[in-house]
C-alpha cells in the first residue's frame, strides 16, 4: 500500500495529467517571466480541507511558488473569507488553478457534510463514520475529509479489516461458521465485525463471542431492543436508513456508532474562487 504522501502524489498527478495533459494551451500566451500573486477564497461557510492536495499541485505544477495558508483543514471558513495566498509565476498559477480549486471544493464539501452530523449527534454515545461508497480512486482523500470534519473511518478497504454480511453468511454456511473463520486471521486485522438483520442473529452472534456488530437497516423499535440485548457484550454500530432528519433519534438509543454512506456520496461541491492581483507583479 502507498503511504498518505505517496497516495496525495499520485492523486494530484492522475488529476494534472487529465486536465493539463500535453500542456496548457490558453496559460501560454501569458509571458513566461511574468508573475503574479493569486488568492483562493471560499465563497460560503464551510470546513476547509484539501491542503496536502493542493500543495501537491502546486509542487508539480508551480515548484518555485510561495505559499500562505491562512487557515488549516478542519477549520471553519465564513463566505468570502481568504484561505490561502500564492505567489508565483503567473503561467503556473494559471495551469494549476481549476485542479486546485477541484480538490478543495470536493474534500471541503465531504468534510463540512460530516461536521453536520457529528455536531447533530453531540452529547450522545455515538460516532459518526464513513464507509466504502467514495468516489473509486478518491478513497484515501474523501477519508481524511471525513476525520477533518471530526467523523472517523470506518474500514478503508476490504485488507485492513473483516466484514461479515449478508453474503459472507450466506456463503460460509451461518453466522457462527463465518465467524468461527475469520477469529483464524484476527492477528492480520484491525477489527472484526459482523452484521446482522434481526434480534436473533444478534443473539447467535453474541453466543458466539462477537464483539462489533453492525445493525443493518434495523426498525427503531429492534434498535432499542439490540441495545439492551447486547448492553456491556458488543459495540453496536447502524447502517442503512440513516438520515440527516432521524440521525438524533438513532443517536439517542444509546448505539455506539453510526456509519453514513452519504457523508461521501451525497455532497454538494463547496464554491471556491481563485482571484489573481489586478495588475501583474512588478518582475
Amino acid at each position: 500500500m502507498k503511504t498518505f504522501e505517496e497516495q496525495v502524489h499520485a492523486d494530484v498527478q492522475r488529476t494534472l495529467e487529465e486536465d493539463v495533459g500535453t500542456g496548457d494551451l490558453t496559460a501560454a500566451l501569458i509571458p513566461a517571466d511574468r508573475k503574479a500573486v493569486a488568492t483562493i477564497i471560499c465563497r460560503e461557510s464551510a470546513v476547509i480541507c484539501g491542503r496536502p492536495w493542493v500543495n501537491e499541485v502546486l509542487r508539480q505544477t508551480a515548484p518555485t511558488a510561495q505559499i500562505q495558508w491562512l487557515l488549516n483543514d478542519g477549520e471553519r471558513c465564513e463566505p468570502g473569507q481568504k484561505v490561502v495566498e500564492i505567489q508565483g509565476l503567473a503561467r503556473e498559477l494559471l495551469t494549476a488553478e481549476r485542479t486546485c480549486l477541484n480538490w478543495l471544493q470536493t474534500l471541503s464539501a465531504v468534510a463540512t457534510k460530516t461536521a453536520q452530523y457529528v455536531n447533530a449527534v453531540e452529547g450522545t454515545a455515538a460516532s459518526i463514520l464513513d464507509t466504502r461508497k467514495t468516489i473509486p480512486g478518491l478513497r484515501t482523500a474523501q477519508k481524511y475529509a471525513v476525520r477533518c470534519g471530526g467523523g472517523m473511518n470506518h474500514r478503508m478497504g476490504l485488507f485492513d479489516a473483516i466484514l461479515i454480511k449478508e453474503n459472507h453468511i450466506a456463503a460460509a454456511g451461518g453466522l457462527t461458521a463465518a465467524f468461527n473463520a475469520a477469529l483464524k486471521v484476527e492477528s492480520l486485522v484491525s477489527f472484526i465485525q459482523v452484521e446482522v438483520e434481526t434480534l436473533r442473529q444478534l443473539e447467535e452472534a453474541l453466543d458466539a463471542g462477537v464483539k462489533m456488530v453492525l445493525l443493518d437497516n434495523m426498525s427503531l423499535e429492534d434498535i432499542r431492543a439490540s441495545v439492551k440485548l447486547a448492553k456491556g457484550r458488543c459495540s453496536l454500530e447502524i447502517s442503512g436508513g440513516v438520515t440527516f432528519e432521524n440521525l438524533r433519534t438513532y443517536a439517542e438509543t444509546g448505539v455506539d456508532r453510526i456509519s453514513v454512506g452519504a457523508l461521501i456520496k451525497d455532497v454538494k461541491a463547496v464554491d471556491f474562487s481563485m482571484r489573481f492581483q489586478d495588475k501583474p507583479v512588478e518582475q
